[in-house]
């Protein structure tokens, strides 16, 4: 919403020493949070944890100082996973849940997410209360009513048996040798251990953070150095998740990369098999044609959602779906958990494979993604391109140019003053054409 002051797609998140990613800011926060949070009548209580970056440190310190200033008591995780937060959320039965971590960003920068009690991302009505309570100054609660904080020393086991037990009690990894790259990020000490427990001979990259490296050339964001070792080590597969552990995306044996839709698609192509998948498939704008059109010869529905892990999770609510997901690897499966889940989306694509009784490799032939191009154009101002007459024209001319095997999509960026300007097709240099010239249709009407 564009009367939000703090909060961006996923919580607030910027260069850390700069408003608002700053220690007065959190104390702030936190003391802002907790008001909104908390309930009259009952002793309230928050999560807090954290990715493996340096300025963690600082902005737990901070939050936990401004929750309870605001009467609320604090669980203080550590390191551990996005959403291990939220799942941890629910089993305590806290008010909320906070998660420190910039995601797949590098060390320099941070942020801030939340969850409901629920284990869901929040609405924006919550997050407009917090920001309303940031407008207030602090007032400190009265010196019997200031919140405790404590350590959770066992949350990394509870963790690691909540992932394993979203998978058949049958169901092993034996013979399997998966290397696993961690982005030096959350998921560094338990997502080797779930993989380890279910039987798989685990490689580690990624896996030896030191404040500074999360995501330095690792994880799902930087490939090449897990398409390397498995290749190298003679793996079966390899998986990667981002720095704070909620997106997945793998490498078959042959070093080749398998992104969130093809995922998405192994995923939802096995449940339907096995009468699992509930429903249909909850994708975004951007997600490749070649899956919607794949999940359609299976007969399975297929519907788009805004870009972001939070509008598909709310496409999959309204219609009571189960599986939904993003090409940059956000998955949500809804029965195994409340929000996206790297451990677990991984481990479900592997339950799939070994129902299949197929490798990585051969299972993903499935599907034939479609060429796909995309131009950013820079903009002084963003705005919705579909509301000007010139671009609606020429949208609708490569759109018949197309046909029903193509999709042409415009929008504004939600992060920069960028309008960005997507074809995909049969013909790879039909659909480059048409982009090339869209976009000079869109840098003329903003001329």
């Amino acid at each position: 919403m564009s009367d939000k002051k703090y909060f961006g797609t996923d919580g607030i998140r910027g260069r850390v020493g700069q408003h608002p990613i700053t220690p007065e800011f959190m104390l702030h926060l936190g003391w802002a949070a907790g008001q909104a949070f908390k309930r009259s009548g009952q002793r309230n209580s928050v999560l807090i944890g954290k990715d493996t970056r340096l300025s963690g440190y600082m902005f737990e310190s901070a939050l936990e100082s401004g929750l309870s200033a605001a009467g609320v008591d604090v669980k203080l995780l550590g390191p551990m996973p996005t959403p291990a937060i939220a799942y941890l959320t629910r089993t305590f039965r806290a008010s909320a849940g906070i998660v420190i971590s910039a995601s797949h960003n590098p060390h320099h920068d941070n942020g801030i997410k939340f969850f409901s009690h629920e284990g869901t991302k929040l609405d924006d009505a919550l997050e407009l209360e917090i920001e309303r309570w940031l407008d207030k100054s602090i007032e400190v609660c009265g010196a019997k009513e200031l919140g405790k904080a404590s350590r959770v020393d066992d949350a990394p086991g509870r963790y690691v048996e909540f992932c394993k037990s979203t998978v058949p009690n049958s169901f092993t990894l034996e013979g399997l040798h998966l290397v696993l790259d961690c982005a030096h990020g959350a998921t560094y000490h338990v997502a080797p251990k779930v993989f380890r427990e279910l039987g798989a001979r685990i490689s580690l990259v990624g896996s030896d953070p030191d404040g500074l490296n999360i995501n330095l050339d690792v994880g799902s964001t930087h490939l090449a150095t897990l398409k390397k070792a498995v290749v190298e080590k003679g793996a079966d597969l390899g998986i990667a998740f981002d720095g704070d552990g909620d997106r997945v995306l793998m490498v078959d044996r042959d070093g080749s990369e398998v992104d969130g839709d093809e995922l998405l698609f192994i995923i939802a192509s096995q449940r339907h098999a096995a009468g699992t998948l509930g429903g249909g498939v909850v994708g975004t704008l951007m997600t490749n044609l070649g899956v919607e059109l794949a999940l359609r010869e299976q007969g399975i529905a297929f519907e788009r959602a805004k870009v972001g892990d939070r509008y598909v999770m709310e496409q999959l609510v309204q219609r009571g779906w189960l599986v939904g997901g993003e090409g940059s690897g956000h998955m949500v499966i809804r029965d195994c958990t409340s929000t996206g889940d790297g451990i677990v989306s991984a481990l479900q694509v592997l339950l799939a494979l070994s129902r299949a009784g197929q490798s990585l490799s051969e299972v993903r032939r499935g599907m034939s993604k479609l060429p796909q191009k995309m131009i950013n154009v820079r903009v002084e101002a963003r705005f919705d391109p579909l509301q000007r007459g010139d671009i609606q024209g020429a949208v609708r001319k490569a759109e018949d140019r197309l046909g029903s095997n193509g999709r042409i999509l415009l929008r504004a960026s939600g992060t920069e003053p960028l309008i960005r300007v997507m074809a995909e097709g049969q013909d790879e240099v039909e659909i480059t054409r048409v982009v090339e010239e869209l976009a000079a249709v869109v840098e003329n009407s903003t001329a």
